[in-house]
C-alpha cells in the first residue's frame, strides 16, 4: 500500500511538472542567466530544459525560431525567445520583491540602461573575448569601448546600492551576468581597473544565494526524460 502510494505521489508530481510553461536554457550563457534570475524570483515554475548548444535536439529548434537560449514556450503555446521578454513575462505575473518598479526612475529608464548594455557593451564584449571570431578586431580596442559604459555604471553605483536606488532591480539582474562575463575574460585585469563601486556590486552579485540558486548543473535535455522543475522546490 505504502508503495503504491508513493508510486501514485510520484507520477502525479511528474504530470503536475508537465502541465507548466517550458523554458529552455545554457547553464553559461548570460541571457539565460537573466532569464533564470527573473524566473526563480517570480517563482513561476517551469520546465527547464537544458540545451546543448553545439547539439541542439530537434524539438527545441522547432520551438524556437531563432533556435537560441533562452526560449520560453508558455502554456497557451506561446513562444518568447528573447530573454529580457521572458524576464518581464515572469515578473508581470509575480514580482514579489519589485523588480519591476525601480526605487529610482521609471521602468522606460532601465530598459534604455538595460538596450544600452545588450547593444554597445555586448557588442564590444564579444569581440573582446572572442576577437578571432571577428575580422579585423582588436581585442585591446574592444575592451577599452566596453570599459566606457562599465565606467558609466560605476558612476551610477557611487551613491546607491544598486543601479536604480537601494534595493535590486530589473536592470541590476539584466546587466550583471554580462558583466561577469566580462570580468571573467582577464579578471586580474578587471579587478586592477578603477571602479571601486563597480567591483562591489559585482561581487555582492556572485556572492549572493539568488545567482548561486540558478547555476545548478543539469545534464542535457532529450525528448522523453523526466521533466525537471524551475526553481527547485
Amino acid at each position: 500500500m505504502l508503495a503504491d502510494t508513493k508510486r501514485s505521489a510520484y507520477k502525479a508530481g511528474i504530470m503536475s511538472v508537465s502541465n507548466l510553461p517550458i523554458l529552455y536554457s545554457f547553464r553559461r550563457c548570460p541571457y539565460a542567466m537573466r532569464a533564470r534570475l527573473a524566473v526563480a524570483s517570480s517563482r513561476q515554475e517551469c520546465q527547464l530544459r537544458e540545451v546543448v548548444l553545439r547539439d541542439k535536439v530537434e524539438e527545441f529548434i522547432q520551438t524556437s525560431p531563432s533556435a537560441t537560449v533562452p526560449t520560453l514556450q508558455t502554456i497557451e503555446g506561446e513562444v518568447i525567445d528573447e530573454s529580457l521578454d521572458i524576464m518581464i513575462w515572469a515578473l508581470s505575473r509575480h514580482d514579489p520583491e519589485g523588480w519591476l518598479e525601480p526605487e529610482t526612475g521609471a521602468f522606460e529608464d532601465m530598459v534604455a540602461l538595460i538596450e544600452n548594455a545588450d547593444g554597445d557593451f555586448k557588442t564590444a564584449l564579444d569581440r573582446y573575448k572572442y576577437a578571432t571570431r571577428y575580422e579585423g578586431a582588436d581585442s585591446m580596442v574592444e575592451r577599452a569601448k566596453a570599459a566606457v559604459f562599465l565606467h558609466g555604471l560605476d558612476s551610477r553605483l557611487e551613491n546607491s546600492s544598486y543601479l536604480f536606488g537601494n534595493k535590486i532591480s530589473l536592470a541590476d539582474m539584466a546587466i550583471a551576468p554580462f558583466v561577469r562575463q566580462f570580468a571573467n575574460v582577464d579578471r586580474d585585469w578587471f579587478d586592477g581597473r578603477s571602479w571601486p563601486h563597480l567591483l562591489r556590486w559585482l561581487e555582492s552579485f556572485l556572492r549572493s544565494d539568488r545567482f548561486n540558486s540558478i547555476m545548478d548543473k543539469y545534464p542535457k535535455w532529450q525528448p522523453g526524460d523526466p521533466p525537471t522543475r524551475f526553481p527547485a522546490s
